[in-house]
């Protein structure tokens, strides 16, 4: 049986520098005999958290618009390539409305004690993909770290990171392809790889300089 791997994508700039990079690791995904699809978060009515703790009783997230169509697709898949620029060191508002309405994942967890997939264990596996605009080796700690207590949440394994500094101009990403080789090939892997590593591998590339200096593969917390 082929995986399912869902790319989201979390920028507000439709064909920006991220949607290229989580489109090309989907094609690497796909490129395995994966069945892949891609959400732009910006095209669905996803509001934040109220925090109305009404989920603590249901398990549900009572607020009316699109984002159970979306948690449906993200419990289905296999693997999720998240793709979540900066914005004033965080990560963009889209991204950060669909995390918190995960409360309610959190909620039936840890208040309800309802296990996610009680018929089964399954190797649920994630890539993150992220851009900014600096030269800031720090820009990525903050999604590197909201990431890893939402994948506790969504129970899925952080498998590998790719962040490529200096890009900001619509179409940069196209001028360095060693970050459109390192996506696909992430993709492909994220499928492909052996049981999950204990810690992820992170490409950190920069876009900017005159050379394209990259910074080899790393393993990271």
């Amino acid at each position: 049986m082929s995986r399912r791997v869902v790319g989201i994508a979390c920028s507000p700039r439709a064909g920006g520098n991220s949607d290229v990079l989580v489109q090309k690791a989907l094609a690497g995904a796909e490129s395995a005999c994966a069945t892949v699809e891609l959400i732009a978060v910006r095209d669905s009515e996803i509001a934040p958290c109220q925090e109305c703790n009404a989920c603590l009783s249901s398990g549900e997230c009572p607020l009316d618009d699109d984002f159970p169509e979306v948690l449906e697709k993200l419990l289905a898949c296999d693997c999720l390539i998240v793709a979540a620029p900066i914005f004033f060191m965080s990560i963009t508002a889209y991204a950060k409305a669909l995390i918190e309405r995960c409360q309610c994942l959190w909620a039936r967890k840890y208040v309800l004690r309802q296990p996610l997939f009680p018929d089964q264990q399954r190797d649920r596996r994630v890539m993150l993909i992220s851009v900014a605009g600096t030269r800031s080796e720090q820009m990525f700690e903050c999604v590197t770290l909201t990431l890893k207590y939402w994948l506790d949440v969504v129970e899925m394994k952080h498998v590998s990171s790719l962040f490529v500094n200096q890009i900001d101009a619509r179409g940069d990403i196209l001028k360095h392809p060693s970050a459109l080789d390192e996506a696909l090939r992430l993709g492909r892997n994220l499928v492909t790889g052996p049981q999950p590593p204990d810690k992820p591998e992170v490409v950190r590339l920069f876009g900017g300089l005159p050379d394209e200096t990259e910074l080899p593969g790393e393993n990271s917390t």
